[in-house]
């Protein structure tokens, strides 16, 4: 019986950190494009914009991690594991695009991130 009280207990230890992840996530993506604002408004916008790249792919990462551990020792579903690895995925391209200058992708494919990232937050 104690066992599966520890499991249980676990499992929403796991799925707390999972939705504080992915909220982590969202609220770096918002502050991401607020900064793309302040990068065609002032001359500090560049900054915050690399700086707050860095964040959102750290969070990325965080996600992942909050998603294995979510599943493996809580015994979740691996689905979680699958969506943030494809996060990290699109968020490794949007860095690229963001070095490479292409704002023609870059731009649209961040919106994209921020609305999956909503949707993984309002799914937890």
């Amino acid at each position: 019986m104690a066992t599966q009280e520890t499991v249980t207990a676990g499992a929403r230890g796991g799925s707390s950190f999972l939705r504080i992840a992915i909220a982590l996530q969202t609220l770096t993506l918002f502050l991401q494009a607020v900064s793309a604002g302040l990068l065609l408004a002032s001359s500090y916008g560049e900054t915050l914009h690399s700086a707050g790249a860095r964040v959102m792919y750290g969070a990325s990462m965080l996600y992942v991690l909050a998603a294995v551990l979510a599943w493996k020792p809580g015994g979740g579903s691996p689905r979680p594991v699958l969506h943030a690895s494809g996060f990290l995925v699109l968020a490794s391209v949007q860095v690229v695009l963001g070095i490479a200058h292409v704002p023609s992708v870059h731009v649209p494919l961040g919106v994209l991130m921020f609305g999956l990232s909503v949707l993984a937050l309002a799914r937890r």
